[in-house]
């Protein structure tokens, strides 16, 4: 199972929005076939590592990070195709959430003759998936917000310049955070001010050019918060062709769009000055993204984190001291009293190059 799961690792930027998912076959004590999903539409796991093991399938047991799935999605059910191939047992690290899934893969295989158990590093195989779990069992999409900050938790000087306060090593992690993203937030501040492009850059990856091909990485759906339709089509955002999504309060009929752009509309928050935020997250999962992004610039992270869509926080800390006088890392305007304030659990801290990073996880 741990070699499973090194293989379902190998698809943390290429398979979204479909879960990770690896497949080992073991016969005799040896590994006679191995494979992991690598992009949504391609084979399956268990239907690679089949395809490597051929006829030494017969009788092997396999080892898979999630449920063999029991449907007919864009590829035959993998259920069966265990059954097919002739494996004895079936080890799962974890039940499938979907409930299309969810207990029938494995009732599947059961019926065929063929053992079965789950639970094997289950937390292990969680944390591959966690968009895929969330949008399953609460329709909603994992919702990470990215910020960048001095020591003293300062994003700008006064003056708005902020390019660059953290280096280089931390704006290539960015980009791996985008490419691992089915979806990029921001809003119309960051494209207007910073022509901010929003996209994964190739030159920028890194060490992860050493792992994939650029045609393997796809580029997250570009999603713009345009509550006032500031937005017009000769920013520098849109001489890129990736799919964009504006999102507003009413359609905007002024402008003419590239082809690659879509507007959607959705109700305005309590307020009724801005776009409700949880109406967009909810759009996003009805359009099955399940892993998004929040990088933008203090006004609308701090009304994503105040509100409670933010499930992670990574922070760039640069060693650096700016002042007072420097612009905040957020605006929560609802947190008054000591005990608003957000809760939260670190996961993660490292270097990253000069900078550290922290991961939290909100409560």
């Amino acid at each position: 199972m741990v070699r499973a799961l090194q293989l379902a690792r190998k698809a943390h930027y290429t398979t979204s929005p479909n879960p990770r998912v690896g497949c080992v076959l073991v016969k005799d004590g040896d590994i006679v076939g191995e494979g992991y999903h690598i992009k949504a539409g391609d084979g399956h796991a268990e239907v690679n590592a089949i395809a490597q093991a051929g006829v030494n399938a017969q009788g092997a047991t396999a080892y898979v990070t999630l449920e063999p799935c029991s449907h007919f999605g864009r590829t035959p059910p993998c259920a069966q195709g265990l059954i097919d191939a002739g494996v004895s047992r079936v080890i799962a690290a974890m039940v499938d959430p979907n409930p299309q899934v969810s207990g029938r893969g494995l009732a599947l295989l059961e019926q065929a003759g063929i053992q079965c158990a789950s639970g094997l590093l289950e937390s292990d195989a969680r944390t591959l998936n966690p968009g895929f779990i969330k949008l399953m069992t609460e329709k909603m999409p994992y919702v990470r917000c990215k910020l960048a900050a001095s020591l003293d938790g300062k994003t700008a000087m006064a003056s708005g310049e902020s390019q660059w306060i953290t280096s280089k090593d931390a704006r290539q992690d960015v980009q791996r955070l985008r490419a691992q993203s089915c979806a990029v937030i921001s809003g119309a501040d960051a494209v207007i001010y910073d022509q901010a492009r929003m996209t994964v850059r190739w030159s920028e990856l890194g060490v992860l050019k050493n792992s994939y091909q650029e045609s393997e990485l796809r580029q997250p759906l570009r999603v713009l918060i345009d509550s006032k339709n500031r937005l017009t089509p000769d920013l520098k955002l849109f001489s890129e062709t990736s799919p964009i999504l504006i999102i507003s309060t009413e359609v905007e009929s002024l402008h003419t769009w590239p082809h690659f752009v879509e507007q959607a509309v959705v109700a305005k928050s309590a307020c009724g000055q801005y776009v409700d935020l949880t109406e967009v997250l909810v759009l996003l999962a009805s359009k099955g993204l399940n892993d998004v992004l929040v990088e933008s610039g203090r006004q609308l992270a701090g009304a994503f984190i105040e509100q409670g869509l933010v499930d992670e926080l990574i922070l760039y800390q640069a060693p650096k001291l700016i002042g007072d006088s420097g612009q905040g890392l957020m605006l929560m305007p609802e947190v008054q009293r000591l005990s608003q304030a957000k809760n939260l659990t670190f996961s993660d801290v490292t270097m990253v190059g000069r900078d550290l990073k922290i991961t939290a996880l909100l409560s």
